[in-house]
Order: structure tokens, then sequence, then C-alpha cells
């Protein structure tokens, strides 16, 4: 059949979606409110094998025409990306819609993730994946003179999330439904995601990222199913028709949510699961009397107001305005939420006592919080249960995942502000907490200092509302990320908590899907190890230690060689392309790829590039004697967070300077691509060779960019710190750069008074380090720019950049040595992949259900 022939075809019918030997499956289906259909709707077999080429051709080219409303000879690169999208959707959409019915039949319990990020990245190739149509969609793309490549690139990546904690829970969305575990997840479509990063003479500017404007073809929109969401106001106490005195919630102004349903495929095992964004949207969009006054700014003030709440991840909360918003956005996603579970995946007229066997609440750190007030105030006022009743039932229904471990990363809300935006959850706090110190009194009685170390109620500085305590206080379980995390999250974040109740707290280590990270980030390295150990490995990551006696076959390592020299090829041309960045060739490719914070210190990491340049300008080693090396960086930096952004700025400067040196060239080479996101890490990742992990013992939960650089055949150099513990330990010290101060020691040398200065004046080379970035050497030669950076480090210095230096630089050293034999470095490469599925996040999944949610795999 000629491309010509398919041009300008007539609409139809459903039954060419099926295999030509099987017959519709007809259902009716029941969502509940959100969708509820009169009529039988036919539906595709979830065992259809993959459509043929010609049918897939005919499926595109009818979304061509009738969806985006275009001949194939007109189309723009934009209309066929849409169609070939929402061609690959139609063969999911069966499987999603009887995915969901099964749940509603069985009753299943399910998990309800809480995420106020999802940083899922591009969704196309992963949909393919899933489907296994990749070859069907490439084949007929091209009869039509279509090159898929060019339509792949087209997609822009969803703007809703920002760094680990947001990756992970795509990740785990992912594992869920190839596991098939019955899960909705939950968040807020933000319209200009987080930011979009750009460097205006080497400084962070940011834009709004417009992800949406040319559509999104992965989202259904149900404006019918919005969500009423309440705010302001106050309470009222009133007696009930039973006698029975209540309190009322009377809000004084409110918005809708509106649902955008995605689909979340499981790797080829016909479940498609859910994820569900709202976007906030004016009860009354728009007041024609005042527009037709003139008034147009006012006309519509009511729909802009509302629309902030879901704007941007993260508003900057330096301001009150900001802070106020930010709450808003947390309360505005739960409460929708909640709502949404209750009254649309719950079958009508279900008693709700029994929602602890229905559904696990999952709070993804301390932004879903207020979720459980919520489920208080909707048990207690509007279902009017007694107190007691509603606390059983809630605090089954929540578990409390923390991801952090410095104390500003603990949500901490001023009273006032929560009386003002939720005056009826600020009291339904008040009374958790009363009713908590009592049991806290009771068990330490005559210790009033254990009550206020405890209280979810803060009153210095200022009277405010501890959002981990009360997660701690109303969850089933609580966990931490890593195996360290989780026992300094008992022994020093809330030491109390876990004394009072030691079986509510447990560790689950992080994990990235490897059929992201693995088979469609690095498909040259997949299909080696499919080679080599068989098929059934992405689904069953132990499976990697297969792989362990090929580290010894000379030919299997240079296969291995062979996969990472392409994959740096496939980087520089990408970044010669996105950024115009020209990577030397034949380098060690170093990379350091993560959030922008102090704790994260890519400040030591400078450190060191600047050691390597002073070191060969000064003349102190010879240029022929330096390792080649090539320093990728990748991180944004909050707006509001000023020294964060003037790191970033020392480093585009550094680079700068060092790329143009002619004393360097060819040893020594700076790469800060802008923007980083998940469809840049997945070009990046499977070419580095080395993966900087340098957080300050103690500071980092977990990390996952740990994880996915080890299963991509890099080597660690890193602190114990976070996952980084298990991994050394996993590969091997011989295998992983150890470096810096252990925990214990970080907190004994803070406790006997940390003075950097004197590391500074202790050693030469760091002096003359530190003496060139404050000579004005990467500033033109003024030396009050970087000033406050010296400075800071030379006085201040929080996560003790300048003690770990020395070990820091003799890790580096041992990088050098180990680099310079191939066949050694390459076989400690092959040993991480082969002994890091333990980092799968379908092992996340087992753990949280075995330990947390006891959520059954769908039948």
């Amino acid at each position: 059949m000629r491309v010509s022939e398919y041009e300008n075809l007539e609409p139809f019918p459903a039954e060419l979606l099926l295999p030509a030997d099987e017959s519709p499956i007809t259902q009716t289906l029941d969502e509940g409110p959100m969708f509820r259909p009169t009529h039988p709707i036919a539906l595709a077999p979830v065992t259809a094998p993959p459509h043929s080429v010609d049918g897939f051709v005919k499926e595109f080219l009818h979304e061509l025409n009738t969806g985006q409303g275009v001949q194939l000879a007109l189309s723009s690169v934009n209309d066929q990306y849409l169609a070939l999208a929402k061609t690959v959707r139609h063969y999911l959409m069966a499987r999603w819609l009887e995915t969901s019915r099964k749940v509603r039949d069985s009753k299943s319990k399910m998990v309800a993730y809480l995420s106020a990020e999802y940083l899922l990245g591009r969704q196309l190739n992963n949909a393919l994946l899933a489907t296994g149509l990749k070859e069907t969609a490439t084949e007929a793309l091209a009869s039509c003179g279509i090159d898929f490549e060019v339509l792949r690139a087209q997609e822009v990546e969803p703007g809703l999330g920002n760094g680990g904690l947001g990756r992970l829970a795509a990740c785990f969305i992912d594992s869920l439904a190839t596991m098939s575990v019955p899960c909705i997840g939950y968040g807020i479509r933000y319209e200009y995601g987080i930011f979009k990063q750009t460097f205006v003479d080497g400084r962070q500017v940011e834009q709004p990222d417009t992800w949406l404007a040319l559509g999104c073809p992965w989202e259904f929109p149900h404006p019918e199913a919005a969500v009423q969401v309440d705010f302001g106001g106050g309470t009222e106490r009133y007696t009930d028709d039973d006698g029975v005195e209540r309190t009322r919630w009377t809000p004084s102004w409110n918005v809708l949510g509106i649902p955008y349903n995605y689909m979340v495929p499981g790797y080829l095992n016909g479940r498609v699961n859910t994820l569900r964004l709202w976007s906030a949207q004016a009860t009354k969009a728009f007041d024609l009397p005042t527009f037709n006054a003139g008034d147009y700014a006012e006309a519509v003030r009511a729909q802009t107001f509302a629309e902030n709440i879901t704007k941007v991840l993260y508003p900057e909360d330096s301001t009150p305005q900001g802070k106020e918003l930010r709450l808003q956005q947390q309360y505005f996603f739960v409460a929708c939420s909640l709502r949404d579970f209750i009254n649309r995946m719950l079958e009508k007229g279900c008693d709700l006592h029994t929602l602890p066997q229905r559904v696990i609440f999952q709070l993804n750190d301390t932004h879903p919080v207020i979720a459980v007030p919520e489920l208080m105030r909707i048990l207690v006022d509007e279902e009017k249960w007694e107190w007691d009743d509603a606390w059983d039932v809630t605090k089954q229904c929540f578990a409390y995942t923390c991801h952090t471990l410095l104390p500003e990363a603990l949500e901490v809300w001023p009273a006032d502000l929560l009386g003002r935006l939720l005056p009826r959850h600020l009291e339904i706090i008040y009374k958790i907490n009363d009713r908590f110190l009592e049991e806290v009194r009771k068990a330490f009685p005559n210790d009033e200092l254990k009550a206020r170390n405890m209280s979810i109620i803060s009153e210095y500085p200022y009277r405010s509302v501890r959002m981990a305590y009360l997660a701690t206080v109303a969850g089933a379980k609580v966990n931490g990320v890593a195996e360290l995390h989780s026992q300094l999250l008992r022994d020093k974040v809330l030491p109390d908590f876990s004394a009072f109740w030691p079986e509510k707290f447990t560790n689950v280590t992080n994990g990235v899907t490897p059929r992201r990270f693995m088979r469609l980030a690095n498909r040259r390295l997949a299909e080696l190890i499919t080679d080599t150990i068989g098929v059934g490995w992405l689904t069953d990551l132990d499976r990697l230690q297969e792989l362990e006696p090929y580290a010894e076959d000379a030919e299997f390592r240079a296969e291995f060689r062979s996969v990472k020299e392409r994959n740096k090829r496939r980087l520089r041309k990408l970044l010669v392309a996105r950024d115009q960045i020209d990577l030397p060739e034949g380098h060690l490719v170093d990379v350091m790829v993560k959030r922008l914070h102090e704790y994260k210190r890519q400040t030591l990491k400078l450190l060191h590039i600047v050691t390597l340049y002073e070191q060969i300008i000064s003349g102190k080693v010879k240029p022929e004697d330096v390792t080649g090396r090539t320093f990728v960086f990748g991180a944004k930096a909050a707006p509001g967070y000023k020294i964060a952004k003037e790191i970033i700025y020392l480093i585009n400067c550094a680079a700068k300077t060092i790329n143009s040196d002619p004393r360097v060239k060819g040893k020594l080479h700076i790469a800060f691509p802008p923007n980083y996101n998940v469809t840049l890490a997945e070009r990046l990742i499977p070419a580095a060779d080395l993966s900087e992990q340098i957080s300050l013992a103690g500071k980092e939960a977990s990390g996952t960019g740990n994880m996915k650089f080890a299963l991509n055949g890099a080597l660690t150099i890193g602190t114990d710190d976070g996952a980084n513990v298990e991994i050394r330990r996993l590969v091997g010290d011989e295998h992983f750069f150890l470096f810096g101060l252990r925990e214990p020691e970080v907190e004994a040398l803070v406790a006997k008074g940390y003075r950097p200065h004197e590391y500074y004046e202790s050693d030469p080379q760091l002096k003359a380090t530190m003496d060139l970035i404050a000579s004005g050497a990467f500033s033109g030669g003024d030396r009050s720019v970087f000033e406050p950076l010296v400075s800071n480090l030379l006085y201040e210095d929080r996560f003790l950049a300048l003690a770990d230096f020395c070990s820091y630089m003799k890790a580096q050293a041992e990088v050098d040595a180990a680099y310079a034999d191939q066949e050694a470095w390459s076989r400690s490469a092959i040993l991480n992949v082969a002994r890091c599925g333990y980092f799968s996040s379908d092992r996340s999944m087992r753990d949280y259900i075995d330990q947390i949610w006891h959520t059954p795999a769908l039948r």
C-alpha cells in the first residue's frame, strides 16, 4: 500500500483498532461521576499483539486528518508528533480502561501517592517501550516519509518536577504499574513548571517553562469532574439535628480543581495506572458586567488569582505572599485528591470505616501533610463521626516518607497563616496535638520538656505547626530513604518519636526504574546485557549479577568500552546542537549533576578543578602528566537562593577562563549546559566515567543520581553519605573512591568548633587555589566579585568543604591512576553495573508493600 493511498482516508470504525482474528470485548464501565457512560464501550483485548505497520499508518493518518485537521503533505512536525502520540496512546487506552475496571470490581487496596512533584521526562519513548510498538511506529512513519527521531525530538518534557523528589515519584509509579499494583498518583499540573534556566553572562536567569505551549497529547482533562476547594473565612459552633454540638467551616472564597489524567503504563504487562494532576480555576472566571463597564483587569481578577495556585512549582517564598501561595498549593492538591478518591475511586455508598482496607495515602515528604487534618475534617464535620472513630481511621490511612536531614527543609507553617487560610484545619491540628500530648505526658510524667519537644505546635520563635511532627503522629509508618538516612532520622531528627513509637520507623532505600534509565537512556548497554544474560532482567534487576564473570572477559570489556565511547559521541553531538557546547574527545567525563545547594558541595568540585588549573599554570605539574578531563555540571539554583546562584556564576566564569587558556588545552574543560532535565540526563548519564556524589556526610538523604550512574557503568567518588554507603558496600571498596569525614566525625568537628580558615592556612595547595579565585583570575581582575564566596568558605563553610579538601584531592589522584589502566577501569565499571541491581525502584516498591502498604498486585 503506497503512502498516497493513505491520504484523506474516510473515518474508520473502531474495529480497525483490533487484530483481524479478534472480536471486540463489550464492557460497560462505571467510573463514578467522572465517567458514567450510558452505552457499552468496545475495548480492544489487553492481550492483543502489536499493530501491523499498515494498521499503524492508517491510525496515524486518521489522527492527523481528523485530530489535527491537516493532510500529511501540509502537516507540521508538531502536527505529526501530536498525531503519533495520540496513535500510541490509543493502543494503551483499552489497557487503561480494563485496569480501572479490574480495580473497581476487585475493590483492591490502592496506593494513593501524594507528591508535589513528578519529574516524568518525555512520554513517547516510554509508551512505545511499554507497548512494544517502537519498531512498528518507526517503520510506519518511514513509509510516510517521516523520520521518527525528528518527531521524538519535538516532544517537550513536562514541567512537573525539579529534582530527586519528583524523579523518585515518577520511578515509583512506573514500578507499581509494572508490578500490577493498583496505584493512583496525585499532584499538581504546573502551567510553567519550576522555571527554564538560562545563563546570561554566566549568571542564572529564570524564564517560564512553557511546556504546554504546543499542546500535551498525554493528558486527558475532565472539567466536568471539577472539585471545589475552599479557603479562608472562619468557623462556628452549632447543634445538629441529633442534638450534638459540632463545628462548621464557613469559608470566604474558593477555587475549582480541574483533573488532568495521565496514563502510567506498566512494562509489557497490560496494566496502565493513572496519574491525576490538578489545575486551579476560578469558580467565577469572568465578570461580564465589570468587563462591559470597562474594567477589563478586574473582570478577570478572580481567574488570575485562582490560576496563580498552579502556575509554578515551588513559588519563591521569601515574601509573605509567596509563603501563602505555597500553602494554598499544598492544600489545593490534597483537598482535590482526597475528595476525588472518596467520591470517585470508591463505589457509591462505600462505608468509610473500611477506608484503611481500600487505600494508603503515601505522603511524599511534608508538602502533602495538610491532608491529615483535611481527612479528619471530612470525617468529623461532613460525615459527622465521633473524633475517636475518625482518628482511628485517619492514622491507618497515611504513611510518611521523610526525604531530608536538613532542619530548614522540614516544613513549618506559621499558625497565623494557617489560621487565616485554613481556620478549621488549625483547630483540628490543635486538637490532634492536645490528644497526642496527653499520651506523651502519661508516658513521661513530670517531663514537661519532653512534651514541649514533641509538640506539633512550636511556640518559639513564633507559634507554628511542625508538619513533619504532624505526619509522624498521624502516619502508620515513617520511613527514611537510605540506611544511613533512616538511622539519622531516628537518632537525630525525630529521636523522641522513634523512642516513643519504635515500630513506626523503617527504612526503604530509594531506587530507579531500569526501563527509563537503562533501556531507554542506554540502549546499547541494554542490548549488550541482553545479548550476554538473556531477556527478563529489566523487571528482575538482581539478574545483573550474572554479568560478574564477564568482568574478567577481555572481549566483553572491549565491547563495554565501545558502548561507553559511543555514548560519549552521542552526548557531544547533543550538546553541540542543544547548547553549542563542543566537548573534547578522549577525556575522562567527570559529572556532577544535582540541585544546586551548599550541602551538595559543588564548591568542593570547583576547588578540585581550580587546583588542577593552578598546578598547571604555576608549573607545579606538567600538562602531559595530567589526565584529560571534561567536567560536566548540571544544576538549578532556587530563584531566591543567592549564594547558590553565585556559585553557578563562579563555575561559569571559571569555565570561560579555563576553556580558553591554551596552557591547559586538551587537558581541562568545563561544560555547564543550562536547564538540566530528564531528557539531558538520559544522554549524559550513560556517557559518564566518574560520578561525583560528594555531599557532606550526614546531609544527603539518599540520592538517586548515584544509582543511575553506577547502573550505567560510571565509578563513584563520594563520601559515606546517603545511598553511597550501600553502593560502596555492594560494589566493594576497591571499585569506589571514598573520601571525607564520616558522619560522627562531622558532628564531632562541629561540636569542637570548626574553623575553616585554619585548613586554608595549613594547606599550601588549598591556599594557592583559594587565592587564585580571590585574585580575580576568573572575574577579569576584579577581586570583589567572588569575595563573598571566598569569605564564606574561609569563615563559615557550613558544609565543611575545606575540611574535606585534602581527602578529596587524594581520592581524585586515585581516580587518575585507576583511569590510566583502562582494562582495570572497565572491570570496575562492569562490576558496578553487575552489583547494583538492588537499586531498582521495583525492589523499593516491594519493600514499601511488605513493610508499609500491604497492597497486593492486581490479578
